[in-house]
């Protein structure tokens, strides 16, 4: 069997040689669910890491299971612009008998017969559909189900004087307008969204969730086969309908656009949203500076961005990469948070990142999250933090900044809950 990388180079002191083939990994390998990589300072454990191990470091998984985390900011342009030698194939991976069935990380690196597993000519056929299908997304209509969706939710709890953030408003929002954009009714968007949290989540009633997700997405296609609307649906339909893609396939890039969609959505709110209400740099926002909702955004990107980790590439043969030997098979998981903060590119992390746009929040390469995506993406979260602060202005944490705290994945960045108080109001009822 092909060396893993918990047996490579990896972490070698400076000058020493790469140990032989079956030595096992150095003690500064990093579990990515220990409680290192789910404490709230992730910030330091990429420090601690890129200084042991450089740009490339070895990590294990559940089951003591070997990958490589690239911390580097240039090492993951190399690997995202280089399919043929870094694919999203994991058929190829090394550690498939080490495996079981029920292996927790299996719904991210189980073969699917989404686009997320494709390459080459087939991908970008597959990349353009969506791009097309999005693309069309008129962005009067985004910003207005963002304002109605964005009031309905705060209706249900301006008169309180208080609310969580999180669960009341971010984690619903999202998911209500790309419902409502693939051409779901209210009602229906509204059903789906305990579905959608609960696949994200990888709850207890995931599989029962993502059971209600396809067939909720399957009956929606088939009614679009049928009576045709100006909607997203019925974009995707279409290249179902000219044959080039299973209905199968067509189904699955729909729902992993509304999952992928919703949560890094969902968190961009919650952390912008944070931000702004314990850094003064953003406090012109809560008194009505719509500048420094942009700006914030732009922050959160790069120091709190929601999608920290993802797996990942497989090597289609052995290589080197930052001074690490990489064995054909292993498996490489892409650290956007940590590529943001290489200091090789950012120097300063005091300094303020304004209007930079330089991140790799959303990915780079064939398999970045596509463009009209982000644009929705941005258009919801922007209008929804807005809507937000018109409605209560005077919006104010309900605890201490110190007693915030993330939710412990090693792959996503978000808050479990942003517990805030203000002044009571009356609900809009019918709306702007």
């Amino acid at each position: 069997m092909t060396t893993p990388p918990s047996q490579s180079a990896a972490g070698a002191p400076a000058g020493s040689p790469d140990p032989a083939a079956g030595c096992p990994a150095d003690h500064g390998t990093v579990a990515m669910f220990g409680p290192r990589f789910i404490n709230d300072d992730r910030d330091e454990l990429y420090r601690d890491m890129r200084r042991q191990h450089g740009a490339v470091a070895p990590v294990t998984l559940p089951g003591d299971v070997p990958a490589w985390l690239v911390l580097g900011y240039r090492e993951l342009h190399h690997i995202t612009e280089n399919p043929a030698l870094f694919t999203r194939d994991s058929s190829v991976w090394n550690m498939w008998d080490r495996i079981p069935p029920d292996w927790p990380l299996m719904p991210m690196v189980g073969r699917q017969p989404s686009i997320l597993y494709e390459e080459g000519e087939r991908h970008a056929r597959r990349s353009a559909l969506i791009n097309d299908a999005l693309g069309e997304v008129d962005p009067f209509e985004l910003r207005g189900y963002a304002e109605q969706n964005a009031d309905a939710l705060i209706d249900s709890f301006c008169r309180l004087a208080e609310a969580d953030l999180i669960s009341q408003y971010a984690k619903k929002l999202p998911a209500l307008v790309l419902a409502k954009l693939y051409g779901f009714t209210d009602e229906e968007g509204a059903s789906l969204v305990p579905s959608v949290n609960a696949v994200v989540n990888g709850a207890a009633d995931a599989l029962q969730g993502r059971q209600h997700l396809q067939s909720s997405m399957g009956a929606l296609l088939r009614s679009r086969a049928i009576s045709p609307a100006a909607d997203v649906s019925t974009r995707m339909q279409t290249h179902f309908n000219a044959g080039e893609f299973s209905s199968e396939e067509i189904l699955e890039d729909m729902m992993v656009n509304i999952v992928a969609g919703h949560e890094p959505t969902a968190d961009w709110i919650g952390n912008s949203m944070r931000l702004m209400l314990t850094d003064e740099r953003f406090s012109a926002s809560l008194s009505g500076g719509r500048n420094s909702v942009a700006e914030a955004m732009n922050e959160v990107l790069w120091e709190e961005t929601p999608s920290q980790n993802i797996a990942g590439r497989w090597t289609t043969r052995d290589t080197h990469l930052a001074g690490k030997r990489i064995r054909c098979g292993d498996l490489l998981i892409l650290s956007f948070a940590g590529a943001n903060a290489d200091p090789q590119i950012r120097p300063d992390r005091t300094a303020f990142t304004g209007g930079n746009s330089a991140f790799l929040s959303f990915g780079h390469g064939a398999h970045r999250c596509p463009y009209p995506a982000q644009e929705i993406a941005e258009g919801i979260a922007r209008t929804g933090i807005e809507v937000l602060l018109d409605r209560l202005p005077d919006v104010d944490l309900a605890v201490p900044p110190e007693e915030l705290r993330w939710r412990p994945s090693p792959f996503l960045r978000g808050l479990e809950s942003l517990p805030v108080t203000f002044t009571p109001t009356s609900a809009l009822g019918g709306g702007r």
